[in-house]
């Protein structure tokens, strides 16, 4: 069952912070699903609404909302996928970047997450970071939904010519595909990194 969300608080409403055991739970047994195995359903317009909605809250430094969406599906997607096949024929590893398509062209729907920094007196980086924290709230709202959910930056993500297709502006970067829809197999726990060697505490 997929549910909606709760409606979002008025500004300035108080929201104490409490313990989730469920949302430890959650997070303990997060995994992404894999672009290949995902088919229709897609989320649907009211689905696809609060995952965005979620998704957009994210710490962001000055509230600038330094990234925007673009979402491919239908025909739209097809004709997209079939403009980076022909760019792929010029390219080098011609096989191999063709073959990346697969992960585009499978699932229903693609939400492209860009980074569009501001200027202004916040860091870029701080801005950057932010549209990362976009794309990890998106596989989270999603799968809290009961979608399976994959978040992907391949070639056409950085290709010059890719990058012109959709449009993007000066400054703006793709900070992530992400590939929403049912999966059509339960993903596999994979290996975790050993995070007390990857912890140090900083001493005088």
């Amino acid at each position: 069952m997929r549910h909606s969300i709760p409606p979002a608080p008025e500004f300035g409403e108080p929201l104490p912070i409490k313990a989730s055991p469920a949302v430890l739970d959650f997070l303990a047994r997060r995994r992404s699903a894999s672009a290949v195995s995902l088919t229709e359903p897609a989320p649907d317009a009211g689905q696809l609404a609060d995952i965005l909605t979620l998704s957009a809250r994210v710490p962001d430094h000055g509230k600038l909302a330094p990234w925007r969406f673009i979402l491919l599906r239908g025909e739209a997607k097809a004709a997209y996928a079939g403009k980076l096949e022909a760019l792929a024929q010029s390219r080098d590893d011609t096989i191999k970047k063709t073959a990346a398509l697969a992960k585009l062209k499978t699932p229903p729907l693609a939400v492209v997450v860009v980074s569009s920094p501001k200027a202004g007196k916040i860091p870029e980086w701080e801005q950057v970071m932010s549209a990362g924290a976009v794309c990890a709230q998106m596989l989270l709202a999603a799968s809290a939904m009961g979608f399976g959910a994959n978040w992907i930056t391949d070639w056409y993500a950085f290709d010059e010519e890719a990058l012109a297709l959709l449009r993007l502006t000066d400054g703006e970067k793709v900070a992530g595909f992400l590939y929403l829809g049912t999966s059509a197999e339960a993903p596999l726990e994979r290996v975790r990194p050993d995070v007390a060697a990857l912890t140090t505490e900083w001493s005088v």
